[in-house]
């Protein structure tokens, strides 16, 4: 979709303002989690290990922070290159808790199609955002006669680093999120939606990973992104570190965030194969498999929420059109899909993890989860796989 909402050199202004622009890479980065020897399930992954490795998905960020008190913003995924209202995809939500607010999800769930972009952002920023890509939509060529929009949008609360009550997002940090959306490597960790949350009492974020089946199995992509900012107990590749990791109301400089176990936790499943709404939906619930693995049991004031969908070019479909008739894989075929997803999913959350920073905001600081004691504890069970050139 091509951006036509606001010139480049507002749009830099508007990020410089608000202190959105990336942060660039630099030699003191935190690993992720392959990086560090953590390698999850025996599938390959894609080049970039990301959601983006589905051919056409692109992501796009804007990270919001004002002085002590804000650490908020907005991570957009866009499911192929096209206007999506007029190429629709076919899509799935599965609900694990239901603690949230997610913008659009009846529809979805009614029609098994987005006719929007995902966002993804915080709590007292999601009317902001949906209100903010429908504007954005709106302008876009061959808009010109469209009277509804669903407007698909998720969120964690972020409200311990972040100064929810102020509700600080402005639609121009949304559609700096929509406009830069690419593909390729996507930044992780205290970025964009994933800014001010927390996870497992340490600092949570954006996460992602991918899975490539082989050839023989349909040569398929499953790219997973998911902004995390839940509890629980937390464990890593099948074990238990939590029981070992120090307690992070000690390692904080002021007052902790907890662990609860409530929080939430939002998980996009993208994938190439060519799947409908009903397939969506199986293929979503094992993204859930993947977050068990970490710890999480889904408590009673999370919300944990599962976005599927395919961008197969033979399924999109035309808005006041018949949908065409197209071949789908045969569920007997799933299974090594299934096994992408969960696995994909695990990763992405341990990336969030790892790739976080620790991070002082609105009611204290969050620290980021000590990476020595975590890779002690697999190094002694044996669950670290060998340094990789």
């Amino acid at each position: 979709m091509k951006p036509t909402s606001l010139h480049p050199v507002l749009l830099a202004v508007c990020a410089i303002a608000a202190g959105m622009l990336p942060v660039m890479a630099s030699a003191t980065e935190r690993p992720r989690a392959r990086d560090a020897g953590i390698v999850i399930g025996t599938l390959p992954t894609g080049a970039a290990n990301a959601i983006t490795d589905v051919p056409g998905v692109r992501v796009g960020q804007s990270s919001v922070r004002e002085g002590d008190r804000v650490r908020t913003g907005v991570t957009a995924i866009l499911p192929h290159e096209g206007n999506l209202f007029q190429s629709r995809v076919p899509a799935a939500i599965q609900v694990g808790n239901g603690f949230g607010k997610l913008v659009g999800v009846t529809q979805v769930r009614e029609l098994g199609e987005l006719e929007t972009p995902i966002l993804l952002t915080g709590t007292l920023g999601v009317w902001t955002a949906a209100d903010a890509m429908v504007g954005w939509m709106l302008q876009q060529p061959g808009m010109q006669q469209v009277r509804s929009i669903n407007p698909v949008v998720g969120e964690t609360n972020d409200g311990f680093l972040n100064d929810i009550r102020s509700r600080p997002l402005r639609p121009a940090q949304v559609i700096q999120a929509l406009e830069s959306a690419r593909g390729g490597a996507v930044e992780e960790g205290s970025v964009g939606a994933g800014s001010g949350t927390v996870a497992f009492g340490w600092k949570g974020g954006i996460g992602t990973s991918s899975r490539v089946l082989a050839q023989a199995r349909g040569g398929y992509t499953v790219g997973v992104l998911v902004q995390s900012n839940y509890g629980g107990k937390l464990t890593v590749a099948g074990v238990p570190v939590w029981q070992q990791l120090p307690d992070p109301a000690q390692v904080a400089e002021s007052t902790p965030a907890g662990n609860s176990g409530d929080g939430s936790i939002m998980i996009v499943v993208a994938t190439d194969a060519p799947l409908d709404a009903r397939q969506l939906g199986r293929l979503g619930s094992r993204a859930l498999i993947g977050l068990a693995r970490t710890g999480s049991v889904m408590s009673h004031g999370s919300g944990d929420y599962v976005i599927a969908f395919s961008n197969a070019a033979s399924l999109r479909r035309t808005p006041e059109q018949p949908p065409k008739a197209a071949a789908l894989l045969a569920d007997e075929n799933m299974t090594p899909l299934f096994e992408a997803t969960a696995d994909a999913t695990e990763e992405a959350i341990l990336n969030s993890l790892f790739r976080a920073q620790t991070t002082r905001g609105d009611r204290g600081t969050v620290p980021a989860l000590p990476l020595e004691p975590v890779l002690k504890q697999l190094r002694s069970a044996g669950a670290l796989a060998p340094p990789q050139p």
